[in-house]
């Protein structure tokens, strides 16, 4: 039978599946990010976990989601869905506010039951008017039964034939794009192969979905999506925590440092412990700890014997490592934290995003206790960054923190392995770089105040450091006044420095722009499409994202006052605005701050934008 489809050319289209905890919604989306993938489209996805563990099934509570945003010229996850696929009303109630107007909703109907609507607390029982879902194109298939009945006569009990029924929405929305299910079928085989049965249950439910699809007598909307030709190469679909871990590895790799994990496990950083403990045979050491103190401390003791240390975490663990980070700062000892930040102040939002950690990292020390601050940008500059952070901890001997966030931790992208040809070149500032036959653990490099770093063992090497001040010229402990003044100000110098060996800062949109915008961190992805957008409208606007921000690069005095408007957008109450104009002296900007666990919204930001160049 003819189906009654109207087939839409779009650029760009965004879904988002949505359902129970245990309604495998993340490795549907999952799945069909890779496919839109290799069909052509780049991709950006956007898992968004509950709080709870397991909330009660069908609660506005337990609701887990993931957005995908395919097409061509993708810098984010997206913003309204084209498509959202609820599992049960709870789903549809709390992703109501993210739909389109002349959305596809994909519902099962065997989930929308009397009883489900109350648990969802929906008074009436019609939720699309309830919530005023009135426009959109509704999809209902009765997905839980038809599981069921697909799998007659396979030898799994009745929850493990219910728990395919996943994979029958995900044949639906194939059929809805018009996307191949070999990709698919292979994803599956490898996903259960210890277990053949599973396979075979996941396929037939996969391929009876599609032909449900293909079958029936629907009218409803389908996605012709835009594609790109990419840059020939070998491509994965990476998270960004999967991605700091390979950075880190990389590192490890061209420095020739062994690499250290020390770590305690926390939300939304622990797969980035997880990543790494995969990958022995490259001869990385990871270990869990008992606590975030042990995580740090170890760390640092691997630093000593010579290591590419590395501890990671998120806000409320930077905040029990601090005492432990200005004893690697007072040691000039190299060492990488991984900060990635979730929403607080104490245990706050675990599964959600902010950028509320800068002061932290720059200031969460006692004393005057410099480090290097740096921050990703998107997932698969994770990779990037990891490797900045780890080039400028081995070549200038000092603690770096590396700032990602809950949204881009998690979140994905197609990620071409790059050329490692392509990164630059990490020479560890150590002994073998000194060139004399007194080495000493006070002697500096004249160029970069960065001293020899000796791992513990090294022959002529011996030596102590710890936590006390010691002597500028000899190393020895002291506590005479001038000297700690001289040892303040030459840590500082160090750590200044290091703005000549950091990229400078770049400007992406209008060279002559009437506003330009400030961000940092995994905000990119959304600042940009809306700066993009403006200008595609005939606006004159500019942005500048900061990867390095302490030291900041040595260009950026002079960008941010070539603007007469300047706004600073960031997802806390002003960190990075307030830093900035503590850093250059009469630098006059504007604030555009949200802090609500969610990414900013393009719409949203346009609409602060273009008032800001009106005024």
């Amino acid at each position: 039978m003819q189906n009654k489809v109207n087939i839409k050319d779009v650029k760009d289209v965004v879904i988002r599946f949505s359902g129970d905890s245990g309604d495998g919604m993340q490795l549907t989306g999952t799945i069909f990010s890779n496919l839109s993938a290799i069909f052509g489209n780049q991709i950006a996805t956007f898992p968004d976990y509950p709080a709870e563990i397991r909330a009660p099934q069908g609660t506005l509570s337990g609701v887990s989601g993931f957005q995908v945003h395919l097409g061509a010229n993708i810098h984010n996850s997206g913003e309204k869905a084209d498509v959202l696929v609820a599992m049960n009303p709870a789903a549809l109630k709390v992703n109501a506010k993210y739909l389109k107007q002349d959305s596809v909703i994909l519902i099962d109907t065997d989930s929308f039951l009397k009883k489900d609507l109350e648990k969802a607390l929906f008074a009436t029982e019609d939720p699309f008017v309830e919530i005023g879902l009135t426009t959109q194109e509704v999809v209902a298939v009765p997905i839980t039964s038809l599981t069921r009945a697909s799998l007659e006569g396979f030898d799994l009990d009745s929850k493990s034939r219910t728990r395919c029924k996943n994979m029958f929405s995900l044949g639906l929305v194939c059929w809805l794009f018009n996307r191949s299910l070999d990709v698919a079928n292979h994803m599956l085989s490898t996903k259960f192969s210890k277990k053949p049965i599973l396979v075979e249950a996941n396929l037939k439910v996969l391929t009876d979905g599609f032909n449900y699809g293909q079958n029936r007598d629907m009218t409803v909307s389908s996605y012709r999506v835009e594609t790109i030709d990419v840059e020939k190469g070998f491509y994965i679909d990476v998270n960004g925590n999967s991605a700091t871990a390979y950075g880190l590895v990389a590192a490890s790799e061209i420095s020739g440092k062994p690499l250290f994990l020390g770590s305690y496990p926390i939300t939304p950083a622990t797969d980035i412990l997880h990543e790494l403990v995969k990958l022995k045979q490259l001869g990385v050491k990871a270990i869990q700890l008992e606590d975030e103190i042990a995580g740090v401390c170890t760390a640092i003791g691997a630093s000593f014997a010579g290591s590419l240390a590395v501890t990671t975490t998120s806000g409320p663990g930077l905040a029990l490592k601090g005492e432990a980070i200005g004893l690697a700062v007072m040691a000039e000892l190299p060492l990488v934290v991984v900060d990635v930040q979730r929403g607080g102040p104490s245990t706050g939002l675990p599964t959600k995003t902010e950028q509320t950690d800068l002061r932290q990292a720059l200031y969460g020390r006692n004393g005057e206790s410099p480090l290097v601050v740096v921050a990703a940008a998107s997932p698969t500059n994770c990779f990037d960054m990891a490797y900045w952070a780890s080039k400028i901890a081995l070549e200038h001997i000092t603690p770096v923190i590396l700032l990602t966030d809950g949204y881009i931790a998690n979140g994905s992208s197609a990620w071409r392995i790059p050329d490692l040809d392509r990164f630059p070149s990490i020479t560890p500032h150590d002994v073998s770089l000194f060139r004399s036959n007194e080495w000493s653990s006070a002697l500096r490099d004249d160029e970069t105040y960065a001293r020899y770093w000796a791992a513990a063992g090294t022959e002529g090497c011996t030596h102590r450091i710890g936590g006390l001040e010691k002597d500028y010229n000899t190393g020895a402990i002291s506590t005479d006044s001038a000297n700690h003044q001289k040892m303040v100000d030459v840590r500082q110098a160090k750590i200044d420095k290091i703005a000549d060996y950091i990229p400078e800062l770049e400007i992406i949109g209008s060279k002559d722009a009437d506003l330009l915008v400030v961000g940092w961190g995994g905000t990119y992805g959304h600042l940009r499409e809306a700066i993009e957008k403006m200008n595609d409208a005939g606006q004159k606007i500019a942005l500048a994202h900061f990867h390095f921000i302490s030291p900041l690069p040595k260009n950026a005095e002079s960008v941010l006052k070539q603007y007469n408007k300047v706004i600073v957008a960031e997802q806390n109450s002003g960190q990075f605005a307030g830093y900035l104009q503590e850093k250059i002296s009469g630098l006059q900007l504007s604030r555009y701050n949200k802090i609500e666990g969610q990414p900013f919204e393009v719409s949203d930001l346009i609409g602060a934008f273009t008032k800001k160049m009106g005024e």
